[in-house]
Parts: structure tokens; C-alpha cells; sequence
């Protein structure tokens, strides 16, 4: 018994449909799958932007710190500031 479907203007046979529909039914699964990735790529790009914003203030947090540290130091009548010493077992 060959029983006929017709898909898109075309006349098929019943194993030619179920191909036919499963193709179609992956190719939807893969297109939510790379919807999905893409907003989750998108919003990862956000969340390291942000991440680089704040490496980046608090890097010039840190160097400002060391400075004034080192001012500190030198006003405390040290040579040199203790990051510029070499460790004592040297």
C-alpha cells in the first residue's frame, strides 16, 4: 500500500514524509538551540564588559593605594619603599 503525502507542492511517500517531518523538526530544534546560544552569548558579553570596567577602576584603586603607601613610607623616614626592598634572605 503506498499511501501519498504532499509537503511543500510535492507528492511523497509515507517513508519520505517521516524524513521529511523529522529534517524539518531538527533544523526547528537546531534554530532554538542557536537562539538560546545567541542570548546567552550576548549576555555574557555584557557581564565581561562590565568585568573589564571594574578590573580596570579597581587596578587604578591599587596603583593609587601603592603610591600614596610608598609617600608614606618615605615620610616615615624609610629609604625605600618596601616594595622596592629586596626580602631580607637575599
Amino acid at each position: 500500500m503506498n499511501t501519498k503525502g504532499i509537503i511543500s507542492g510535492y507528492d511523497m511517500d509515507q517513508e519520505t514524509l517521516y524524513h521529511a517531518r523529522m529534517t524539518q523538526a531538527r533544523i526547528t530544534a537546531l534554530e532554538e538551540e542557536i537562539a538560546h546560544l545567541s542570548r546567552v552569548v550576548e549576555d555574557l558579553s555584557g557581564v565581561i564588559a562590565r568585568q573589564d570596567t571594574d578590573i580596570s577602576r579597581l587596578s587604578h584603586r591599587v596603583q593609587m593605594l601603592m603610591e600614596r603607601e610608598a609617600e608614606r613610607e618615605l615620610d616615615a623616614g624609610g629609604s625605600a619603599p618596601l616594595a622596592d626592598q629586596r626580602p631580607p634572605h637575599w
